[in-house]
């Protein structure tokens, strides 16, 4: 049996990975932790109450998105010199992964103070793992950029052998997928929407089978894109 570190311990950063879609779907000790904390950093406040009031957790929630991080981290700054505990959380999902956090995580480190993961739901591994490619390399790209360096991203994507993970809106699916196609020949794909959420749905196939599907039953929610990495010396890895 292993030992559990005493927690939430004063000064510390508990970078909190929530739910998806399903509210079950977050660990017993993230519960513990949210509960116990003095307060929450939250990308959506309303989010996360809505979470938190799920559960029964009435903890202190301020909110923390990308617009206002920079402006927000020398409060927390000092809330965590006061010894007292704090949690991030995004929307959903693990903070920092195409999410706010990344900022906070860096400032706590250089002020010498704890960070502690707790880890739980991730869309990409999520999506990943049930996409039926490799698994044991990949490279997570978050979101394309939308318009500067956009060809140039998809163009280098292009050259990676392992399995190539991205996020996408259902404003931009069909525009990414065939993009992707055009860059990268025809490789498998795999494109998960609405993980864990009542329409959940993966899609399987070539890009061609793809985009044809979402071509005849317009996409909506959210969406992961699983790729097939290219070929090394003419074969896949």
């Amino acid at each position: 049996m292993t030992q559990e570190r005493p927690e939430p311990r004063p000064g510390t950063l508990f970078v909190v990975a929530t739910p998806i879609g399903n509210m079950d779907d977050i660990t017993l000790r993230a519960l513990r932790i949210l509960r116990d904390v003095d307060l929450i950093a939250a990308e959506d406040t309303r989010t996360t109450r809505n979470l938190l009031r799920h559960h029964g957790i009435e903890t202190d929630c301020i909110s923390y998105f990308a617009r206002n991080e920079r402006q927000r981290i020398p409060m927390l700054l000092e809330h965590l010199r006061a010894e007292r505990t704090l949690a991030v959380v995004s929307d959903a999902g693990t903070p920092g992964v195409s999410d706010p956090a990344a900022l906070l995580i860096a400032a706590v480190i250089e002020e010498g103070m704890e960070v502690i993961p707790v880890p739980g739901a991730s869309a990409a591994l999520a999506a990943l793992t049930a996409s039926g490619l490799q698994m044991d390399r990949f490279h997570f790209e978050g979101f394309l950029p939308i318009k500067k360096r956009r060809q140039t991203r998809i163009a280098e994507l292009a050259g990676e052998t392992r399995t190539v993970i991205l996020y996408e809106s259902v404003h931009r699916l069909l525009k990414t997928l065939r993009e992707l196609h055009e860059a990268m020949g025809e490789r498998r794909v795999s494109v998960s929407r609405e993980i864990t959420k009542k329409f959940e749905e993966t899609v399987r196939g070539s890009f061609d089978e793809v985009i044809a599907h979402f071509e005849a039953k317009p996409p909506k929610g959210e969406f992961v894109i699983v790729v097939e990495g290219g070929e090394v010396g003419g074969r896949r890895p």
